[in-house]
């Protein structure tokens, strides 16, 4: 006789059931996972519901709807660059935090995120558009703004170049290639932004 899966154990048997924290960081990964997957578009809370080995009603009962919950999944996991890297020269520097973005642009959650971009409506992506520059914009330009700061104090960078044009400069770029042109960005591809964008952007008048 075939058992389901989701058949209460024997008497007696170890529960396999998952609860509080456990059970919530299982959803957020599989929804995560899903999303990857299927896409947005193609993104259920049955699924979701699935891939974590648990029923629907548990999800229902902690994110009302896949917006709620995919939010929660993206802030919770897209990695984050704590520290702008400091290399002695503002061009390895740009590079060097250019390569982190990618890295967490192609990680899980930053795939989830640009399924997201890809996929959402424009009354769906609003619903994301803070948490993608409180999560993935600002962040970005803070460290940059360190990398050119400390330009500036080498007499590599111009002072008047710490602007909010420069600072949105490459988030800005990496995600418009990366939404409307499907650029996977290599490191041919970074080197020119900074070389030919950039590095003219920052240089000092003259130089």
């Amino acid at each position: 006789m075939v058992t389901s899966r989701w058949m209460a154990a024997p008497a007696g048997a170890a529960s396999p059931r998952r609860r509080g924290a456990v059970l919530e960081r299982a959803i957020l990964d599989a929804a995560l996972e899903e999303l990857g997957t299927v896409g947005w578009k193609g993104l259920t809370m049955e699924g979701i519901a699935a891939r974590a080995h648990t029923g629907k009603a548990a999800v229902y009962r902690r994110w009302p709807s896949k917006e709620d919950l995919v939010a929660d999944a993206l802030v919770s996991g897209l990695p984050r660059v704590e520290k702008a890297p400091d290399l002695g020269s503002v061009r390895e520097d740009l590079l060097a935090l250019c390569r982190q973005v990618r890295q967490s642009m192609y990680s899980r959650p930053g795939i989830a995120l640009r399924s997201i971009i890809h996929e959402c409506d424009h009354m769906q992506a609003e619903r994301f558009a803070g948490l993608i520059v409180g999560s993935v914009v600002e962040p970005t330009v803070e460290l940059l703004r360190d990398v050119i700061d400390r330009g500036i104090g080498r007499g590599e960078v111009r002072p008047d170049a710490a602007n909010g044009y420069v600072f949105d400069a490459i988030p800005a770029m990496m995600m418009y290639r990366s939404k409307m042109c499907g650029s996977e960005w290599s490191d041919r591809d970074l080197e020119e932004m900074v070389d030919l964008l950039m590095l003219p952007l920052l240089r000092p008048y003259g130089a």
